[in-house]
């Protein structure tokens, strides 16, 4: 394993770089964080080790499985390094997986211009928890390779199929393939979610935070979902509320199956 101490080093000067957009696009690569992500199959580009980290024998078994370079890296240049405040001192830089319109499944998650990276990671996390494989976002949303998205998908987004198309685009797609879609929005012809009727194949979608989805996807919807609020709370997180509807969509997907 080599050892890095140079803040000058190419190396260390690829991987910060990695925290632009523009950079992780270029390089096709992203940075995740955290021991949990040496317990995916998913072969990484690289492992970084803060200089003080233990690698026991469980460790070396796990990192063994991965033909990549490994590094252990100086305090000084961790903290270069590092998005977290109390870092558990193990960064993988992971090519990006390539998104594929040919292998959707029949029920899909679309996003429209969702902006919050820790929204955007939790929405990944409870739609693989779901059984959702496949999200469709529209341009404009917050890139998924965010390592704060990263970080709250909690390894997720290393099972899902994530794909960005420009809006007419999208709604275009959809139509060709007949997903029937299913729009959340506070709108007066909106029937509660419980209420909803799938199709074969369905596209549930979720606006963004402060805006909702946009008028387009409002004028193309087949059914508009509404969760009704009980309490004085005047609305729900757009993380949870996709929570609460992929599960209740799985649920009757589960009773028609």
């Amino acid at each position: 394993m080599d050892y890095i101490n140079s803040l000058e080093n190419n190396t260390i000067k690829k991987i910060k770089k990695l925290k632009i957009k523009k950079y992780r696009e270029e390089e096709q690569l992203f940075i995740a964080e955290g021991r949990k992500f040496l317990d995916f199959e998913f072969v990484p580009e690289m492992l970084i080790f803060h200089e003080d980290y233990t690698i026991t024998d469980e460790i070396q078994k796990k990192i063994d499985r991965f033909q990549c370079r490994k590094i252990q890296v100086s305090d000084k240049i961790f903290s270069q390094l590092t998005s977290q405040e109390n870092s558990q001192g193990v960064i993988v830089i992971y090519p990006m997986k390539k998104g594929d319109l040919s292998i959707l499944n029949d029920n899909i998650v679309v996003l429209d211009k969702i902006g919050d990276p820790g929204n955007l990671g939790t929405i990944i996390r409870v739609a693989d928890a779901g059984g959702f494989k496949d999200i469709l976002l529209t341009k404009g949303s917050v890139d998924c390779w965010n390592e704060k998205v990263v970080r709250s998908s909690m390894g997720s987004i290393l099972n899902m199929n994530i794909i960005y198309l420009e809006e007419e685009e999208l709604i275009s797609f959809l139509k060709e393939k007949g997903y029937k879609m299913e729009v959340t929005a506070l709108d007066k012809t909106s029937i509660e979610y419980t209420e909803m009727s799938l199709g074969e194949k369905n596209a549930i979608i979720f606006g963004s935070e402060g805006n909702g989805v946009s008028q387009r996807f409002l004028e193309v919807s087949d059914e508009k979902l509404i969760i009704p609020i009980y309490g004085i709370a005047e609305s729900l997180n757009v993380a949870m509320a996709c929570g609460i509807i992929l599960y209740k969509t799985r649920e009757i997907l589960g009773a028609k199956n």
